[in-house]
């Protein structure tokens, strides 16, 4: 989508580009090929970096999320099937190893700590800092701490939290109605007559206009779209869609129209049923990015329904779940869904409260809002007197049950193998790379376990001198329908501990931004693969020209300058993102136990399995009951 010169856009400023050598670009595996290239020999020299003072990657720019370093030896197991070279044993042996140091991960390690008070744990991750997609961004303008979340945004679920995850959150301090409603400044934005706009893109549209969207009502929504690039046909039909009380069902029952809607896709419930014109369709197709990754081409109008996008108001439907909707986002219209909290790193603090939990001398302070601002000593992370430790840069490669009563696991750090063993393993990380650390599981459960294809996405997080243009233009969030970003937004106000956000637009600010590189036209998952593939191949280079490009072109009429006014940019790249739900368009009427996250998580000898992915649902609490499931499933195995 750029049109400005790299000199306009700033792309000479000086900022973290660092495309190859991330910071801590370890755990290559180029061993597995008999040798590594020149680039990651540099990278392997950081073996270990995590014991050396100053190491500290929240506050790493450039690029984040599945980092340079973090994917390579998982890639050659996948493309080679096997292993080469020496392999180092450890001479370490422990009670239970967790792969993936993620939200799951950290969980079944503090579950297992809580049952086997005297169990030794080893948490083994291959990125460079622990959380998994809980990822922190931290950034230091003008002296001053700003924090976003680089993937996991916010405490929520489309149900309340059951007892297993809720007693979790209880432990950790964790109340999240309390904190919202005592840390989350919600009148901010509203108090500077800030809205919503909608950038129309010239590509797509014809022209470069930035819309501001007032307010919801039928009145606000005339306004609005009297500003926009759009036919007079369009506009009618996009008013229609989202305030008319037409059914274009008469003859069903509310259960029968719940069956219909949940067996055509968005996309053509408004052009074949509601009968909207095309023209609608480059307007509403991203609509469903934020929740499914995808367009409304792949997602159920069921779906749609049940997460309050509009067109559905005269169906009168009734309320409560329906056939074909699954753990989805759909879920809120039945329960209210849970409490929710955004913390300013996202859940990137519950990361740390877990880590907290298991390792107390690597994180300072002492409860659920000090834990924001605490320093941790990451030094601390992996020590050999501790019950619990954490080995970043560590890419398992082979688990597998040997003898009468054990687990090997073999793990690739700073391009070479090293071995240890306990006696069971949970494996909490991508439950489709499973089936390439256990060669010897069943048939049928690596290729229910080939079928977790998660969302690929990429949040961004840009550090701004000020937010001067957002306020002149009157918006504090911006869609984008038709460019590269389909949204971004001013962070949250979020007061909390001992961090506070801005309040004046003449101070340095957060702004989020957000990609899901879907392929229109293709089933989900297989929008999902070719996204994946995407992201791997695009530089950072190319995220920093589009970034500078969408703000420049989307706040122009504010003043703003992306040369000028951007101070640093965190692209968090997660080519394995949310985990994969279901979607009644390619899952049908299959049954519970036929589902292939219940076939792929069954238990394997001394090898369990966690995850979000084993629950199909993209969310925290799934990733905690199945990351508690399987540590029970071990411990009642004895």
């Amino acid at each position: 989508m750029t049109t400005g010169s790299d000199k306009d856009l700033g792309m000479d400023r000086p900022i973290a580009r660092r495309d190859f050598l991330q910071g801590a670009a370890i755990g290559m595996g180029g061993v597995l090929l008999g040798g590594l290239a020149p680039e990651l020999v540099a990278a392997a020299a950081e073996v270990g970096e995590q014991d050396r003072a100053g190491y500290y990657p929240p506050t790493r720019l450039g690029m984040r999320g599945s980092h340079p370093g973090s994917f390579e030896a998982a890639h050659t197991l996948r493309d080679s099937h096997a292993l080469s070279g020496s392999i180092a044993d450890t001479g370490e042996s422990f009670d239970l190893i967790v792969v993936g140091a993620g939200i799951s991960g950290l969980a079944a390690a503090h579950f297992f700590r809580a049952g086997a008070p005297r169990g030794r744990v080893l948490v083994l991750d291959n990125h460079d800092d622990f959380g998994g997609h809980a990822k922190r961004n931290e950034f230091r303008v003008n002296g001053r701490m700003h924090l976003l979340n680089g993937g996991t945004l916010l405490i929520e679920s489309p149900r309340p939290y059951g007892k297993v995850a809720a007693d979790l959150m209880r432990t950790l301090g964790i109340d999240a109605k309390a904190l919202d409603d005592v840390c989350t400044n919600k009148t901010l934005y509203d108090s500077l007559g800030l809205h919503q706009g909608v950038f129309f893109d010239r590509e797509t549209f014809g022209i470069d206009r930035l819309v501001v969207r007032k307010g919801e009502s039928r009145e606000d929504t005339v306004a609005y779209l009297a500003q926009a690039p759009l036919t007079e046909k369009v506009r009618k039909d996009i008013l229609r869609i989202e305030h008319g009380t037409e059914d274009y069902m008469p003859a069903l029952t509310s259960a029968q129209k719940k069956d219909r809607l949940s067996r055509i896709s968005y996309e053509h419930y408004l052009l074949k049923v509601a009968k909207a014109d095309p023209g609608v369709l480059p307007y509403y197709l991203h609509a469903t990015d934020g929740w499914w990754g995808c367009g409304i081409d792949a997602v159920s109008a069921l779906d749609c329904w049940g997460t309050w996008f509009p067109g559905f108001q005269g169906l009168e439907l009734d309320d409560g779940e329906a056939p074909r909707m699954g753990f989805t986002p759909a879920g809120f219209a039945a329960t209210g869904g849970s409490d929710t909290f955004h913390y300013p790193d996202g859940n990137a603090s519950i990361a740390r409260l877990l880590v907290r939990s298991l390792i107390p001398a690597a994180v300072p302070g002492r409860d659920a809002r000090d834990i924001v601002t605490a320093v941790i000593d990451y030094t601390k992370l992996d020590r050999a007197e501790s019950a619990a430790r954490i080995r970043l840069n560590s890419t398992a490669l082979r688990v597998r049950n040997v003898g009468s009563g054990g687990v090997e696991v073999i793990y690739s750090r700073g391009g070479t193998l090293h071995r240890t063993t306990a006696r069971r393993c949970v494996l909490a990380g991508w439950n489709m790379m499973i089936p390439y650390l256990c060669p010897e599981l069943p048939e049928t459960q690596k290729a229910a376990l080939h079928q977790l294809i998660k969302t690929p996405l990429v949040y961004v997080s840009v550090a701004l001198k000020n937010w001067r243009a957002f306020q002149r233009l009157g918006v504090r969030s911006v869609e984008a329908p038709g460019s590269y970003f389909s949204s971004f937004q001013l962070n949250e106000a979020v007061d909390i501990g001992g961090y506070k956000s801005v309040r004046s637009p003449d101070e340095p600010i957060l702004v989020r931004m957000e990609r899901t590189p879907a392929k229109y036209g293709l089933p989900e998952r297989e929008q999902h693969k070719v996204g994946r593939a995407e992201l791997l191949a695009t530089p950072f280079e190319t995220f920093e020209r589009q970034i500078r490009d969408e703000l420049g072109r989307a706040l122009a009429g504010g003043g703003f300058d992306p040369a000028r006014d951007i101070e640093g940019i965190a692209v968090n790249r997660w080519p394995h993102g949310y985990a994969p739900e279901y979607n009644s368009l390619v899952d049908g009427d299959i049954t519970p136990e036929r589902m292939p996250n219940v076939i792929g998580r069954k238990r394997f000898g001394r090898i369990s399995i966690a995850n979000s992915d084993a629950g199909m649902g993209a969310y925290t609490d799934v990733a905690i009951e199945q990351a508690h499931r399987a540590v029970q499933e071990l411990l009642s195995s004895e």
